[in-house]
């Protein structure tokens, strides 16, 4: 599934062919995705000069003096810059057309979703409620600890919730974890403020890594070139279990938290 590293690469890749550019049209071949892909949409952009390129969590936003479209990838979704002679191939559902090029949305799953606004998007009820970007100043070690206060559930799915800090999907909380030697399953609320410095870097870093090298592609992520993330590379701990830790050479432990696979260093990370 994209996270946040992924979207704010295939923003990257789209920026220099949309922002400030004119839409020509929308083509709409499917609009059964996430929620139906509305008909304002079309209105909204078509003919329309792109004034703003911008990123919220995972949504890219797009936006014109009518509004502005908000594009989540979903589990499957990417982005990619054609040219008009390019024809649709199967799960192509919509295309941004320009007027050399075209900006085209493939989702084979369909869990991706395109809607519009004509409010301010920080109100939309999508993203009101998210917390800060991680990589912005407002996501501070006084911030992330404050808010760990009385919080029973484990480290790697708080910092996993979206409405505590945005991006921070399965394999970054993975690997930020291990960065600053924390155990995934010890409560938020029982972490120091000095862990929790080590643990807001850790996330910093990652993500910062992640993003400079194009994201983690696992399975179905590629960039808006087509090529893939090559984080994945330098994943320490996820997708490991069995491997001797890089640092310890304790064999790097799997575990189920939340549904979703945990992995970590059961001597790196013990407490």
């Amino acid at each position: 599934m994209p996270e946040l590293p992924e979207v704010e690469t295939t923003l990257r890749g789209i920026y220099p062919t949309l922002n400030k550019q004119k839409i020509k049209r929308i083509d709409v071949r499917e609009r059964r995705m996430r929620w139906p892909v509305p008909k304002e949409v079309e209105a909204g952009l078509g003919g329309e000069i792109v004034k703003s390129l911008t990123r919220r969590g995972k949504y890219i936003l797009i936006g014109t003096e009518k509004g502005t479209a908000m594009l989540h990838l979903g589990m499957s979704g990417s982005l990619r810059i054609v040219t008009p002679d390019v024809a649709p191939e199967k799960h192509d559902h919509i295309d941004i057309v320009l007027n050399k090029k075209i900006i085209r949305f493939n989702d084979p799953r369909r869990f991706g979703s395109l809607l519009w606004t004509t409010d301010e998007p920080g109100q939309h009820k999508l993203l009101k409620e998210l917390g800060p970007e991680p990589l912005s100043d407002s996501f501070t070690i006084d911030y992330l600890f404050n808010a760990s206060r009385s919080r029973h559930v484990a480290i790697k799915q708080f910092i996993m919730n979206s409405n505590i800090v945005v991006g921070v999907g399965n394999i970054y909380a993975s690997e930020s974890l291990y960065r600053a030697g924390i155990n995934p399953k010890k409560a938020a609320g029982k972490i120091s403020r000095q862990r929790y410095a080590k643990l807001v870097c850790a996330i910093k870093e990652v993500l910062a890594e992640a993003i400079e090298m194009g994201g983690t592609t696992l399975r179905d992520f590629h960039g808006s070139d087509g090529k893939p993330g090559y984080f994945r590379i330098k994943l320490k701990v996820y997708g490991h279990a069995g491997e001797p830790c890089e640092a310890c050479s304790a064999p790097i432990k799997q575990i189920t938290q939340g549904q979703r696979a945990t992995y970590y260093c059961p001597a790196c990370q013990k407490n």
